[in-house]
């Protein structure tokens, strides 16, 4: 870490290079120290103390855990048997809809059931079962009883339809189909492309007229099922498949990633000792239970730890703080854009009144992070990032306010995190720079200096539950998001896919999304940068940023997507920041959505997606949304009718 330099400095003055004292040796080095440069360490190294250690606890924590749990061949079921045992009657889970109650013991039972029954209808360890129903507590123990047994879910989007449902449940490889009443016609559309083969099994409201021909009705059949645990008939361990999670499909229809025992764990043991819960909290869980976050960081906690869960079917802005009251919730979930939702309600009583000291989550922007922790009293915002499938993740321990945030230590938690290094890379297309490199540690691949965006890596190893990466159940897909010889050759690293800045105190910023950041008149536009801004002149509406393509221009011109109760800012009121990089064309929507409109969103998720709208480009022939341009001699935005679009597509109209 020292300068040359330096390190000859304080040789000159120590005792093995002259005869002054100890302490004048010590003073004169460290003054020769501090005058080279190193007052710079000191201070970092003193700001970032407490955050550094506490993360080296929780890590170390997290580490050990899973070393035992390793070594003992645990499971999710085994761990989740011995909080069954600690206090089999306290509240597991709340369902809200309802008010039902399940304690420890009657989730246990359940899942017991589900084992038993689905051992008699001849699954075996390793056969697939896709759950396709909205957030309830059956469908956590559906997954947790399929698991005591061997079998995996595929736990599918509930929003999906026809060719996307379809595809969903047979990449799985799925023997039987269990889904929710409510999703009985979604079923029965695509009830001939699933095959004769294909078991169907209905939970909840049953009517016959409804449910696609031979479904059988589940919940008579599990009353019937023995409550004993199952027979122990699989040899599954702590590093096996235990369920498939979909990823959002913004490039293509959505891929199976692998969720394994030791990862269920690992991120929720994180999110329990990384953010102080306590076993006597009560968490929100409004996020779907087919989504990583809702169903490991929050259900997680449930399982592993013994923390009560309040399940909602569907996030509720309206009903959000009415229900946190009610239950006596400490803990909130949020993903995406559920905080700037919560901002667009009118102040109610319900926002004092409640108990909640934790926000979990990531995806708060950092426009409104004050606003919504002001407004609605919230003590600690926990930001982590981490995909489903990754394996590099890192988490805002210490509070900073600043969201898509994530502290962590710069220097010496890099030998503990599988997070490696930002990595250099191309301005457009994201691929990793493997030019000679800065320094001879980093071997091929050129790591980013402080401030300086660059890809998110991991480094891999497959038998150590911290820097695993298991990938899709497409190997095509896996293969894809790992890169050989990166720092050293015949290394692989994960590859994120995601752009991020640290500063030199060791705080990670998100930047964007691969794909995401074009080239606009010779700089890198950032759409997260700009949709943030732009959302925030327009009062907290929904926006969406990207490039589209002009013929016979090689880069790319900005496009953005309003929706709601936002109109097309007006040239005066852009800010400076936008006007550098002031969007070409506007499509804007006439809606007032609690949730996002199909074509921005993979409902659920609550992040804009921009597939769909990117596609359609701003050609007014392909949607009946109001298209505006930015007028450059005008200096406005003026209608974009098929007229100027012509105009633009023969080079008669310049940009």
């Amino acid at each position: 870490i020292l300068p040359g330099r330096t390190l000859l400095a304080m040789l000159q003055f120590s005792p093995l290079g002259s005869k002054m004292p100890w302490s004048w040796s010590l003073a004169a080095s460290l003054g020769v120290y501090l005058g080279s440069g190193g007052w710079r360490l000191l201070r970092i190294l003193i700001k970032t103390a407490v955050r550094d250690l506490f993360g080296l606890k929780v890590l170390l924590q997290v580490k050990l855990e899973l070393r035992s749990h390793q070594r003992a061949g645990s499971t999710i079921p085994t761990i989740f048997h011995k909080i069954v045992q600690r206090h089999p009657d306290k509240t597991a889970l709340i369902y809200e809809g309802t008010g039902e109650k399940w304690t420890f013991r009657q989730l246990d039972q359940y899942s017991n059931a589900v084992a038993n029954f689905l051992l008699e209808q001849g699954l075996h360890v390793g056969d697939v079962v896709a759950i396709f129903m909205e957030s309830r507590p059956e469908f956590v123990s559906l997954w947790l009883g399929m698991a005591k047994i061997g079998v995996e879910a595929a736990l599918i989007n509930f929003n999906l339809r026809l060719d996307s449902l379809v595809h969903c449940v047979t990449v799985s490889g799925a023997r039987a189909l269990i889904f929710g009443g409510e999703m009985s016609t979604v079923i029965s559309e695509v009830n001939g492309v699933l095959g004769r083969n294909m078991k169907k099994f209905c939970s909840g409201n049953f009517e016959v007229m409804k449910v696609p021909a031979g479904t059988q009705h589940l919940d008579p059949l599990l009353a019937a099922a023995s409550k004993y645990p199952p027979p122990q008939v699989h040899q599954k361990g702590f590093n096996d498949r235990l369920f498939y999670i979909y990823t959002s499909g913004t490039t293509g229809m959505p891929k199976a990633a692998i969720v394994v025992h030791s990862r269920y764990y690992r991120i929720a043991a994180f999110g329990y000792h990384g953010f102080r819960m306590r076993p006597d909290d009560i968490i929100y869980d409004c996020l779907p239970l087919y989504h990583s976050a809702g169903n490991i960081m929050g259900i997680g906690q449930c399982l592993l730890q013994g923390v009560t869960v309040v399940i909602r079917k569907k996030f509720s802005a309206s009903r959000f703080w009415d229900d946190c009251v009610k239950f006596n919730c400490t803990i909130i979930q949020y993903i995406g854009e559920i905080c700037r939702y919560l901002l667009n309600q009118p102040v109610r009583e319900a926002e004092l009144q409640h108990r909640v000291r934790l926000a979990v989550g990531n995806g708060l922007r950092p426009t409104i992070w004050d606003s919504f922790t002001q407004r609605f009293r919230i003590q600690q915002v926990g930001e982590f990032y981490g995909a489903t499938e990754c394996n590099c993740s890192v988490a805002n321990l210490d509070g900073k306010v600043s969201s898509e945030t994530w502290g962590r230590g710069q220097f010496f938690l890099f030998c503990f995190f599988s997070f490696r290094s930002l990595v250099a890379v191309q301005r457009v297309n994201r691929f990793l720079l493997l030019g000679p490199s800065r320094t001879e540690y980093w071997g091929l691949t050129s790591p980013c200096i402080s401030g300086e965006p660059g890809l998110m890596v991991g480094r891999i190893n497959q038998q150590d539950p911290l820097h695993r990466f298991d990938g899709y159940v497409n190997e095509a897909a896996t293969n894809k998001k790992i890169a050989f010889d990166v720092f050293k050759k015949g290394d692989s690293v994960y590859l994120s896919g995601d752009v991020l800045v640290m500063d030199e105190l060791g705080y990670m910023y998100f930047k964007d999304r691969s794909g995401d950041t074009f080239r606009w008149r010779g700089e890198n536009v950032s759409t997260t940068e700009v949709e943030g801004t732009l959302s925030h002149i327009l009062n907290q509406t929904d926006v969406a940023v990207y490039g589209v393509e002009v013929p016979d221009m090689e880069e790319e011109c900005s496009m953005d997507v309003v929706v709601g109760g936002g109109g097309v800012p007006p040239t005066e009121h852009i800010s400076l920041k936008i006007q550098q990089h002031r969007n070409t064309f506007t499509r804007k929507l006439d809606s007032n959505l609690e949730l996002l409109p199909p074509c921005l969103t993979t409902a659920g998720t609550f992040k804009i997606q921009k597939t769909r709208v990117r596609k359609e480009g701003f050609d007014p022939r392909q949607t009946s949304d109001k298209l505006f341009l930015l007028h450059g001699k005008l200096d406005c935005y003026v209608p974009l009718d098929e007229d100027l679009w012509n105009a633009i597509q023969t080079g008669k109209m310049a940009l």
